[in-house]
């Protein structure tokens, strides 16, 4: 029977991951990118703005830059050090390029999700709350839509993959140090317990600290591997580009594995499209919707294109991924003692824990967003907090793979339900953009009121503001 299940969720997720959704994602982020008048590569200089704009804001409101840091907790995990790695290993150099591409092409999809987010937000006592079942309540009036994805972003961010982050963590520390998987995982409970029965605000305040501390320490040991290897970054680059297009590449078969791995390994990584990120967006204190789109957007930019290419680099640099006996975490630890030392692994280990950990609270958050959606009685997030210190316990001794799988198969069908309702309410972001940018070219401030564009009548926030009023907080 077991068996029977495990190929069951095997050909969906087959049939979901390396078919259906690298379509859609694909092309519903083109026609966004088109739609949008390429808004990822025009306002890159306008997302570094806003994003510094408002690092604080007053009261237990959460700031732009908090809830841009709430994302990247979740979505900078240890696929940014064993993903990329696994892409190298299995689709060859070539791949690094087309995560580029997928990058570049799901900002635009994030900018519409995380702005359609903020658009659809609702007022509770932490200040605001939101995400992809939200607008699928009240833009596409689909309440029984909303409560399917709750339920499946809840089951696999919330519960699963919390349990697979933990199973990283203490495996990487036994390899490393020889401690107890066990012992490991207690403590990091007790941790992040104390953290999460803090409330929002505190999520928001470690995810700032940890995701400053991680991406500073990460990025800083690839900067110091390519300034060792300066001359050979040319043909490291020309790899990339050679492999990605290369003849050799169209003739051996391997260009669809670069393509392939490329792709799913930016989706993963990135998580544009996939509704994750938008409930972390919803939270922010903001005068206009598009600011926090357009900051989410920055952070695929940033996932990807710095986190996940300073990987690559100390991989391909070390000339390690040529050797087939090497994948995942072992292929990035050999590939960094090359450059650094055989210290390099312990070094990874703590890398591998402020990874994962960051991700367990951007995890955590995204399941209690949805538990409040689902259920208004506080009792619900208790048990569900519980319930989330208990799967982090249990993956610190054991990883049971069709869990996995079907936490797979969770996401899957749930990136699918947010693809189809950010495409129906997409005129509704792309609304909102053109509005911030004809302010701007006015030369305001933006600042939004849902009468700024019809049909927004039912909405809980964005009331017209006090004209003296110059705060974010009055103007959201």
């Amino acid at each position: 029977m077991i068996d029977f299940l495990q190929g069951m969720i095997n050909l969906l997720n087959d049939l979901l991951w390396s078919k259906l959704l690298i379509v859609l994602l694909i092309g519903i982020g083109l026609y966004f990118t088109y739609r949008s008048k390429f808004m990822q590569f025009r306002m890159i200089r306008e997302m570094l703005r806003v994003l510094f704009e408002s690092k604080s804001v007053s009261g237990d409101n959460i700031s732009p830059f908090q809830a841009f840091c709430i994302s990247m907790a979740a979505r900078v995990g240890t696929g940014n050090i064993t993903g990329v790695a696994i892409a190298v290993a299995l689709g060859g150099p070539g791949a690094v390029f087309w995560m580029w591409v997928i990058a570049l092409i799901g900002s635009a999809s994030s900018f519409v999700e995380s702005t359609l987010a903020q658009v659809y937000k609702i007022k509770d006592k932490n200040g605001f709350r939101g995400g992809p079942a939200y607008y699928m309540q009240t833009g596409l009036k689909k309440r029984w839509m909303g409560a399917l994805f709750a339920v499946l972003i809840t089951i696999s961010f919330g519960l699963v993959f919390n349990a697979v982050q933990s199973n990283t963590i203490t495996i990487a520390f036994e390899n490393s140090f020889g401690t107890d998987r066990l012992t490991v995982g207690i403590i990091m409970t007790v941790i992040f317990g104390a953290i999460i029965f803090g409330g929002v605000k505190r999520i928001a305040q470690m995810s700032e600290y940890i995701v400053i501390v991680l991406a500073v320490l990460y990025i800083g040991v690839a900067v110091f591997v390519v300034l060792m290897n300066i001359t050979k970054m040319p043909e490291v680059l020309a790899l990339i580009v050679k492999n990605a297009f290369g003849i050799d590449q169209i003739a051996g078969g391997s260009l669809g594995a670069a393509l392939l791995q490329g792709v799913k390994r930016g989706l993963f990584s990135n998580e544009a499209g996939m509704g994750s990120a938008p409930n972390a967006a919803a939270t922010a204190t903001t005068s206009h919707p598009a600011k926090q789109g357009l900051i989410q957007s920055f952070g695929v930019l940033t996932d990807t294109l710095i986190i996940c290419t300073s990987t690559a680099f100390i991989v391909l640099l070390s000339g390690a991924y040529t050797d087939p006996s090497l994948n995942g975490i072992e292929l990035t630890q050999a590939a960094l003692s090359v450059h650094i030392g055989s210290w390099a692994s312990g070094f990874l280990a703590i890398m591998v824990f402020l990874f994962a950990f960051s991700t367990l609270l951007g995890n955590y958050y995204y399941g209690e967003t949805n538990i409040e959606f689902l259920h208004s009685n506080k009792a619900w997030v208790r048990l569900y907090r519980i319930a989330v210190l208990a799967m982090v316990i249990f993956g610190s001794v054991a990883k049971v793979q069709v869990v996995w799988d079907l936490a797979d198969l969770f996401m899957g069908l749930m990136v699918v339900v947010n693809l189809i309702a950010i495409t129906w309410l997409s005129k509704i972001a792309f609304a909102v953009l053109n509005d911030y940018v004809k302010q701007k070219k006015a030369g305001k401030d933006p600042v939004f009121t849902k009468d700024r564009i019809p049909g927004l009548e039912e909405i809980e926030c964005w009331e017209s503001a006090p004209a003296a009023s110059g705060s974010d907080q009055a103007r959201s």
